[in-house]
């Protein structure tokens, strides 16, 4: 069934630059791994901070560098991109420059999404990022090698990575759906499921949110082995060891078989981690152990769903994580195509929640035809 987007493509049909804003525009992009770092060494410098803490009267080069212990020239050469980029605002009071924060240089000292966004793009895209093109040619995550050589997923490896870089993927991961379960809860829980199947449920954090908020519901977590094992130490940690169990295994296997007759199947920012085909035969392994009154709930952001074009633009980017990093042939979907890849597993779309959380999450309610 074809479906069509509520989202305004409009934007994205014009080409109404000037030339020359056209050409800066070109210029951002050719020196942006430059422009990245620089900002990164800002922040984790603290010359941002320093510079934030002056407030709008600005401070001086020589106060920043006697506040930060960094040369001259290396203040000099970071502040004078970040002048360019308007991260930071240049004045003249009585003959002396004087540096302060702009809106854009806030956003990233201050704002919880974009922080979230840049160490994930930092710590766990930027160097695979480079093997992008191989990764559209192979359909595989050719970056991920710089994680090890032993993975095909970076699920696989998301257990083994360093603290730096683990924290960085799940401040990600659960910025972004964490932020709906507030939303969620009293839709899931309106029919008041007693045996509820969580695919994909990593660290629990759905789990235990779940039997804070019913005390009647048991959660079944269905993630590999490494996944399953983190979820079980924090469901018994947070008092929940005796409703939240786990079931170990790749749900792509045609060895892992799901438990029957769930009540209610969750799956929050899980499918995204999977090519349309996968997306379908992971949904008729759903399908096969549903009954007719099963609800299953998918929450995802979809690029198409969106308020904003900062929150559309994103997604489209997060999409090149899944090619060169996740696994090589999952994306940030559309409304419709992700809805069809589902019915087609034998499912129908219900009902569609759109805009649950300030991140535009649509959570999917469907059952079987």
């Amino acid at each position: 069934m074809k479906r069509n987007s509520n989202f305004d493509m409009e934007k994205f049909s014009k080409d109404d630059l000037h030339a020359i804003d056209a050409k800066f525009e070109a210029q951002k992009i050719a020196f942006a791994p430059l422009s990245f770092q620089a900002v990164r060494a800002l922040m984790e410098l603290g010359i941002l901070r320093i510079i934030d803490d002056a407030g709008e009267n600005g401070i001086t080069v020589d106060e920043i560098v006697e506040k930060s212990g960094i040369s001259k020239y290396g203040i000099n050469v970071l502040t004078e991109m970040a002048v360019g980029m308007h991260v930071l605002l240049l004045k003249v009071v009585d003959g002396k420059e004087y540096l302060s924060l702009s809106k854009i240089g806030w956003f990233l000292l201050e704002d919880n999404l974009t922080k979230a966004n840049f160490y994930f793009t930092n710590d766990i895209c930027y160097k695979g990022a480079f093997d992008l093109m191989e990764s559209i040619k192979t359909g595989k995550p050719e970056g991920l090698h710089v994680f090890g050589d032993q993975w095909t997923t970076v699920y696989e490896a998301l257990s083994t990575l360093p603290e730096r870089e683990k924290k960085s993927w799940f401040d990600f991961d659960h910025f972004y759906s964490d932020i709906a379960f507030p939303e969620a809860l009293p839709i899931v829980y309106k029919n008041k499921p007693k045996k509820l199947f969580d695919i994909g449920g990593n660290t629990a954090k759905w789990a235990i949110a779940s039997c804070k908020f019913d005390p009647d519901v048991n959660v079944t977590i269905v993630d590999l082995p490494g996944q399953t094992a983190v979820a079980e130490t924090n469901a018994k940690n947070a008092g929940f060891a005796d409703r939240i169990n786990t079931y170990a295994g790749n749900i792509l296997a045609e060895t892992t078989v799901l438990p029957p007759a769930p009540d209610a199947v969750w799956m929050s920012q899980f499918l995204d981690c999977f090519s349309l085909h996968q997306i379908t035969k992971i949904l008729k392994k759903v399908h096969s152990v549903a009954t007719e009154n099963t609800d299953v709930y998918v929450l995802e952001p979809l690029w198409d769903k969106q308020r904003f074009e900062a929150e559309s633009y994103s997604l489209q980017a997060t999409s090149l994580y899944f090619t060169c990093i996740a696994n090589g042939n999952s994306k940030m979907y559309r409304y419709g195509e992700l809805v069809d890849a589902i019915e087609e597993a034998g499912f129908e779309l219900k009902t569609a929640h759109h805009n649950l959380g300030s991140n535009c999450y649509s959570l999917l309610v469907f059952r079987k035809k």
